[in-house]
């Protein structure tokens, strides 16, 4: 099987003929870019065995290329391209990662540059044999970054950006704010990817999906026998993350005691696991995520204010999707592509007309409901036309209502409003004025009830669980079922 080399030099004459050279054989295929960032485009696109790499090129030269190489393919070598005489540039691209260095323009440059590219694939074939685990995971940790690549290009998020770029190489603790969808965790591993700690793990906890008794459990981990049901022993997900990134999605929803332990953490690097009289220190980067104003539920007693200090080193606030309308084709062009291949179905198209419509609804779910729905137009839309257009949205699309479907009905793609928000103000008016079942009407019912007492409670999740005598696992469960939601239904 060829080798496939990458030449980014801006001098086409140094790129023609080294193609030549390498291609003679028949055993290179050789690929060229005349720019540092044409060159990491394609290795964006391509899969690169080595690059060769100039170092004196107008705009981003060798060096800073080679240092974006080195983090976005750290296992691909470079070996770099000097002027004749320049040894002290050659020196400092081999501290830089380089695997070696040429001289540029000498009459050995061939055979030189030659000798060195079968020596270093040599040794990547090596490092293969022996380390197809660690590329194994290292392709999975690229497709997850593709997976939750930020799409868009207004002026909002330029800005969460700009934020990003100079958050990511700090170690400080991030704390992330906007509605529910819009995208934290996306921004939180773009974080982490560009970090110092990128090579190391990015442990996720969604703090409002675990029940209060396990929460400090999944944290901090337990020794076996610690409490009934911990047959094993447990490493916490501090632990897990130590060198790495914890990202602590929905951080307002933990207790406060849950609270106190993360504020040690935060203070000391120290973990204590449960039923364990030992501490361990862990050396974690922190990023924390939430849909609720913290400063009033400071005020409220359910968060601490010296946690929420810590947390607030770095804000940087997610918009919601009402705020950058004009990413909205960019995104739904996005989600056409990508969920027609996991779908195994032919891309499709979006009509003008369409397009507008998606722009002008309101996106209360954000970017989630955005996603959702583009599935089930893919999915759910006529297969033999390969355009989408006006006719194929949901009329609450059409209509600019976003009107939330029946409980216990088919839902309208798109939609994770509620009734209440709607404008439903009770069962009745959920069940469609009594045209539905009995298991609708008992739905809907269900459904308000709910919501009157999440909004007597303040949302509080665990108080609203005792109140109306349920397991909190239970009201979770419920509010999935019928797309409860603060933010709409609030």
């Amino acid at each position: 099987m060829k080798s496939k080399i990458l030449i980014i030099d801006d001098d086409k004459a140094v790129r023609d003929s080294v193609r030549q050279r390498l291609e003679y054989g028949g055993a290179h295929q050789v690929l060229d870019a005349a720019s540092g960032q044409d060159g990491l485009d394609r290795l964006n696109r391509e899969s690169i065995d080595l690059v060769v790499l100039d170092i004196k090129m107008p705009g981003m030269d060798g060096f800073e290329t080679l240092e974006r190489i080195k983090r976005q393919n750290p296992q691909v070598p470079v070996i770099m391209l000097s002027a004749l005489n320049d040894v002290q540039s050659g020196f400092e691209a081999s501290s830089r990662g380089a695997a070696a260095f040429v001289e540029k323009g000498s009459e050995g440059m061939g055979p030189a540059l030659q000798q060195a590219i079968e020596k270093e694939l040599e040794l990547q074939r090596t490092r293969e044999r022996l380390r197809s685990t660690e590329d194994e995971n290292r392709s999975l940790r690229q497709a997850v970054d593709r997976k939750y690549q930020i799409v868009g290009t207004s002026a909002a998020l330029r800005t969460v950006e700009d934020a990003i770029r100079r958050a990511a190489p700090a170690n400080a603790t991030v704390l992330l704010q906007g509605e529910s969808g819009v995208g934290k965790e996306l921004v939180a591993r773009a974080i982490h990817r560009d970090s110092p700690r990128s090579r190391e793990r990015f442990v996720q906890v969604n703090c409002a999906a675990i029940p209060e008794e396990l929460i400090e459990s999944e944290l901090f981990g337990h020794e076996k026998g610690s409490f009934t049901g911990a047959t094993e022993r447990q490493m916490g997900k501090f632990e897990q993350a130590d060198r790495g990134t914890i990202f602590l999605d929905e951080v307002g929803d933990m207790s406060l005691k849950t609270q106190a332990k993360v504020l040690r953490v935060l203070q000391e690097g120290e973990v204590e696991r449960l039923g364990s009289a030992k501490t361990a220190t862990v050396d974690v980067r922190v990023i924390a995520a939430t849909n609720k104003n913290l400063e009033q539920a400071i005020e409220q007693g359910q968060f601490r204010e010296d946690l929420y200090f810590r947390l607030n080193v770095i804000p940087i606030y997610v918009p919601p999707l009402r705020e950058r309308p004009e990413d909205i084709p960019l995104l739904v062009k996005h989600f056409l592509n990508v969920l027609s291949r996991e779908n195994n179905l032919r891309p499709k198209q979006i009509t003008p007309a369409a397009m507008d419509v998606l722009k002008r609804y309101r996106w209360r779910g954000n970017i989630r409901e955005l996603r959702n729905t583009v599935e089930r137009l893919i999915i759910m839309s006529d297969r033999d036309r390969e355009v989408i257009d006006v006719m194929d949205l949901p009329e609450s699309l059409r209509s600019d209502k976003g009107a939330p479907p029946r409980p216990g009905g088919i839902a309208p793609m798109g939609v994770g409003a509620s009734t209440a928000a709607a404008g439903g103000s009770g069962a009745g008016a959920a069940a469609g004025g009594g045209d539905g079942t009995l298991r609708q009407f008992k739905e809907s019912a269900e459904r308000a009830y709910l919501v009157e007492k999440l909004r007597e409670n303040g949302w509080n999740i665990s108080k609203t669980a005792e109140v109306i005598g349920t397991p909190r696992s239970n009201l979770y469960k419920k509010l999935e079922q019928y797309a409860i939601r603060q933010e709409t239904d609030g």
